[in-house]
């Protein structure tokens, strides 16, 4: 199913059917008792937009970036570069491949494109301001975010004729304490010293579409690649304190590299030599960085915890303290520790 999320379900039916919201809520209630709780309430607000008629998705034709969700298949978008990474390489066994990324914006929003193997072949032509225009990519859902994925199948033209596209939407973050965090924050920025660093946990995913394996009766496998190429994910926990209070910060794979400025290779070494990370561990106490991402919640532990979307290093702390000043227009707080704006490592987020 096509992760549309659900406030935008029901605004859609409301747009399209001037049903009240309220009255959509009853109609979804309604049907998952139908349905004896064998759907979830996201599912059960796609049935009632069939019920009363309403298209979640156009067919065809290009969709607007912010239209573009998780599961859509051979989606068709356009944009302006907005902030070009570098082309990596990588070996995998015998076998080795490249991947590329970039962002592109329109005035709904921006989305992160990733090229495969043959498809960075353009990937050197492609200048930031440019506008381009792809067919036939596949949305994955990544860290929360979603992106566009281009295959053998996919289409990808730049600057392409009669294309235009209007002013790019620009992402905005707001700072906050770490007190003043609530539950589904987004586009958050925090600003602290790591306290704790945990052991890295890493975990099989496949390596031609990186999803999770699958448990099979021949071991784990991807549903849709099999066993022909695996990989290894990872994860880092850290907790973070801003002065006056802590919270787990937690860093997947490519935020991961960016924090330790290491590649890919470099941080699998440590799966077989995890004492070899111990001495890395010992050089992140004390280091004051900045992330911004999202706070959820840890239900198990029944805490927020704020998963990392981008995470800034090699800070001068004096440089942000004035910063902060400046933006509250208050006297600085030299109290807490504090990172100003840099530029995190070119790495594919």
């Amino acid at each position: 199913m096509i992760n549309i999320p659900y406030d935008v379900v029901i605004k859609k039916i409301t747009e399209k059917t001037g049903t009240s919201q309220a009255e959509i809520e009853i109609k979804i209630k309604q049907k998952m008792e139908q349905l004896a709780g064998l759907i979830s309430k996201d599912g059960a607000a796609h049935i009632v937009a069939n019920d009363l008629g309403v298209k979640l998705m156009e067919q065809g034709g290009p969709v607007k970036i912010n239209e573009v969700y998780a599961n859509m298949k051979n989606v068709e978008t356009q944009g302006k570069v907005t902030k070009k990474f570098n082309l990596y390489e990588f070996q995998r066994g015998e076998t080795t491949g490249k991947v590329a990324s970039f962002f592109i914006g329109d005035e709904s929003g921006q989305i992160r494109i990733t090229l495969w193997h043959d498809q960075t072949k353009e990937f050197d032509n492609i200048k930031e301001g440019d506008i381009i225009k792809v067919k036939g990519t596949n949305a994955r859902l990544n860290n929360n975010f979603v992106e566009l994925h281009l295959d053998t199948n996919s289409q990808l033209m730049i600057n392409p004729s009669g294309v235009e596209v209007g002013e790019v939407k620009q992402f905005s973050r707001q700072r906050k304490s770490i007190a003043d965090l609530k539950e589904d924050d987004k586009n958050i920025e925090l600003l602290g010293t790591i306290v704790q660093v945990f052991d890295i946990r890493f975990f099989e995913v496949c390596g031609t579409c990186n999803k999770k394996l699958q448990p099979g009766p021949d071991g784990p496998h991807c549903l849709e690649h099999g066993k022909e190429k695996l990989d290894h994910n990872y994860v880092l926990n850290v907790f973070l304190d801003d002065g006056n209070s802590t919270i787990r910060v937690v860093f997947f794979r490519n935020q991961l590299q960016n924090l330790l400025k290491k590649t890919h290779e470099e941080v699998l070494a440590y799966r077989v030599n995890a004492e070899g990370f111990e001495s890395v561990k010992n050089e992140l106490l004390g280091e004051v960085i900045k992330v911004i991402g999202r706070a959820t919640k840890n239900k198990m532990f029944d805490r927020l915890e704020f998963m990392s979307n981008l995470v800034f290093v090699d800070i001068d702390p004096e440089e942000e303290i004035k910063k902060m000043a400046a933006e509250s227009k208050q006297e600085p707080q030299t109290q807490n520790p504090v990172t100003p704006e840099t530029k995190p490592t070119d790495q594919p987020l």
